[in-house]
């Protein structure tokens, strides 16, 4: 980058070659495939138990609406307060919850 060298182009993978940023990473992804999951065989046996289009929109809904409520919130504080301590914050929130 001296001497007018322009900055070797970083692959979009590259951060990925740090192992406990890889780890998360797909831990993170194998969480989001089981939520998509999840979210689909809501709306699939919804439209197996009824043929209302209002109750299959509902679950849909109900699967959507806390990110879209949460996301503007949630990305403020996550600028505002330590990172490292949210992250273990929401995460042991998460356990609790999944453990309720």
């Amino acid at each position: 980058m001296t001497n007018g060298q322009a900055a070797a182009p970083s692959s979009v993978w590259a951060p990925l070659r740090e192992s406990l940023f890889r780890t998360l990473w797909i831990a993170a992804f194998a969480s989001n495939v089981g939520t998509w999951m999840q979210n689909v065989a809501a709306a699939w046996l919804m439209t197996s138990l009824t043929s209302s289009a209002t109750l299959v929109a509902l679950v849909q809904t109900a699967t959507s609406l806390p990110i879209f409520l949460a996301g503007l919130p949630s990305g403020a504080i996550g600028d505002v307060v330590d990172r490292r301590k949210l992250l273990l914050v929401v995460q042991g929130w998460m356990l609790a919850v999944a453990g309720a």
